[in-house]
């Protein structure tokens, strides 16, 4: 069965509070990367990230790579909370990927993070 490669960057991460819902669907850890320096990410509220491609300013955040079965993708998004979708990614190496992204309006009014290179940094830092 051909696995779908998936670029996620917060909660869904190894030991955090959603990682059982890529386990669940039956996705394997491939690796941890970064991004092209093209992203900028945003605290919801400190519940989750959310990361949008930008044309200026941006710079590499940490993510990790997931095999997903291709009929898991779809329930593995109908979990996640409103405003996050599945896009396009760019990783440093040059893989392009889907993964896990914002709509702008979710991070309006929100705390930019960027400057912490990835969610778990974050995390990390203000815990």
């Amino acid at each position: 069965m051909q696995r779908i490669p998936l670029a996620v960057n917060g909660t869904l991460m190894r030991g955090l509070a959603l990682n059982g819902n890529l386990l669940a669907v039956g996705a394997t850890f491939v690796r941890e990367a970064k991004t092209e320096p093209a992203y900028r990410l945003w605290s919801i509220g400190d519940r989750h990230p959310a990361m949008l491609r930008v044309r200026d300013g941006g710079r590499a955040i940490a993510v990790e790579v997931w095999d997903v079965p291709p009929d898991g993708l779809g329930l593995l998004l109908l979990q996640e909370p409103p405003g996050l979708c599945i896009g396009r990614l760019i990783l440093d190496d040059g893989e392009n990927v889907l993964g896990v992204l914002g709509e702008p309006y979710l991070c309006e009014g929100e705390r930019e993070i960027t400057e912490y290179g990835g969610w778990r940094a974050y995390v990390e830092r203000v815990n």
